[in-house]
């Protein structure tokens, strides 16, 4: 997603329940350093791939969260929050919302199509 026209860049989809941060793995996408990636806690080693990535800190049950890291993970959601909102305008077509119940071979192609209408709405 572009953070300043808040467009879908680029999809991918996978068969089956399949975690984010695997699918981003295996789907061979590569991001530019300078480019900025903000992502949730799902992403962790996400360090490893990209370098310019900012995360919100995880607590445990032997190490809580020390205000400054409080007040860093609500910096890191306000920006994070735009992400969220076009995911919810994309599920409003229920493609992403409801299971999925015609043909496989399409879902890509008709996913696409509907990241283009959001897209032109814009």
């Amino acid at each position: 997603m572009g953070k300043k026209s808040a467009q879908v860049i680029c999809t991918e989809i996978a068969n089956g329940k399949c975690h984010d941060f695997r699918l981003y793995k295996e789907s061979g996408v590569k991001i530019y350093e300078s480019i900025k990636v903000l992502t949730d806690t799902g992403y962790l080693g996400m360090n490893k791939f990209h370098t310019n990535t900012t995360m919100p800190k995880k607590r445990s049950k032997t190490h809580p969260l020390t205000p400054e890291d409080k007040q860093k993970n609500r910096e890191i959601s306000s920006l994070r929050v735009l992400n969220e909102h076009v995911i919810g305008r994309l599920k409003r077509f229920k493609i992403l919302a409801d299971k999925y119940r015609n043909r496989r071979k399409r879902f890509g192609l008709r996913f696409n199509l509907i990241a283009g209408v959001y897209n032109y709405e814009l």
